[in-house]
């Protein structure tokens, strides 16, 4: 089946960085017919689309690539996370699933119904979300093959204001929340980014959201793959929902090419 849009691209980097940007949520497209699924009409997808998407992220990993001294390399899903979302793990470990939003959302980010609530993920799994797993896994093996470490940084953003969707929403949103993982993110790590960026604003660890994505082949296992979650809030850079990027853009790729520099 031919897609409309690539599902996913790996943009080359310098052959000697480790340093793999992964832009997981920037995109909004979804081919025609898994949107046949989706039960909004056009406007009330326009307006999900306006509040899950990391609008912009792709832009600011693109620019911080072009600042970088060393280029790193970039992973960007081209599909909208409404087709399915890379990073969820595919399974009953999966928190999200409480709320309808395991690998294939059935709700929404007001927690309405995005699809039914009986859909069968397994189609949308074996389409999108292997595919995109093991090209993700093998984007790191390059990396370790190369220089012998890999060092994912998520790009992510998120609202200034909680959504209905949010289990953890109680908890402080600073302008940069570095998501960290017990194994795959190191103390050197973490401290480089709290160092690169707080010329953005306040950073503050795992509040609203925690964690950070490795690909599940080296999840838990190797020590050689270190990882950190980057959620921008988004009014430090765009209007929201979805609207268009400003001036803070320049300052957070700046900030994140140090990031890549340092590490």
């Amino acid at each position: 089946m031919t897609e409309p849009v690539p599902s996913y691209e790996l943009l080359p980097g310098a052959a000697e960085s480790p340093v793999l940007l992964h832009v997981p949520h920037s995109a909004r497209a979804i081919p025609e017919d898994v949107r046949q699924g989706i039960l909004l009409d056009d406007a009330a997808l326009e307006r999900e689309l306006d509040h899950i998407t990391d609008a912009h992220t792709d832009r600011i990993a693109e620019r911080a690539a072009g600042l970088a001294g060393i280029t790193p390399w970039r992973f960007v899903n081209r599909l909208s996370r409404l087709v399915v979302d890379p990073e969820r793990f595919p399974d009953e470990r999966e928190e999200m699933l409480a709320v309808g939003m395991g690998a294939v959302y059935t709700r929404t980010t007001h927690r309405g119904e995005l699809r039914p609530a009986e859909t069968d993920p397994g189609p949308l799994v074996e389409r999108y979300f292997r595919p995109y797993a093991r090209a993700m896994t093998e984007a790191v093996a390059g990396r370790l093959a190369a220089t012998g470490r890999a060092v994912v940084i998520d790009v992510h953003s998120y609202p200034a204001e909680p959504l209905p969707y949010e289990l953890h929403a109680a908890g402080e949103r600073p302008a940069v929340c570095l998501g960290t993982d017990a194994f795959h993110t190191p103390p050197d790590l973490r401290e480089a980014a709290r160092t690169a960026l707080a010329e953005c604003g306040e950073t503050g660890l795992d509040s609203p959201f925690s964690g950070t994505y490795v690909p599940l082949e080296y999840y838990g296992r190797d020590r050689r793959v270190s990882a950190l979650m980057v959620e921008i809030r988004r009014d430090t850079y765009m209007a929201e929902p979805g609207g268009p990027a400003g001036p803070g853009l320049e300052q957070l790729a700046a900030a994140l090419a140090s990031l890549v520099d340092a590490v």
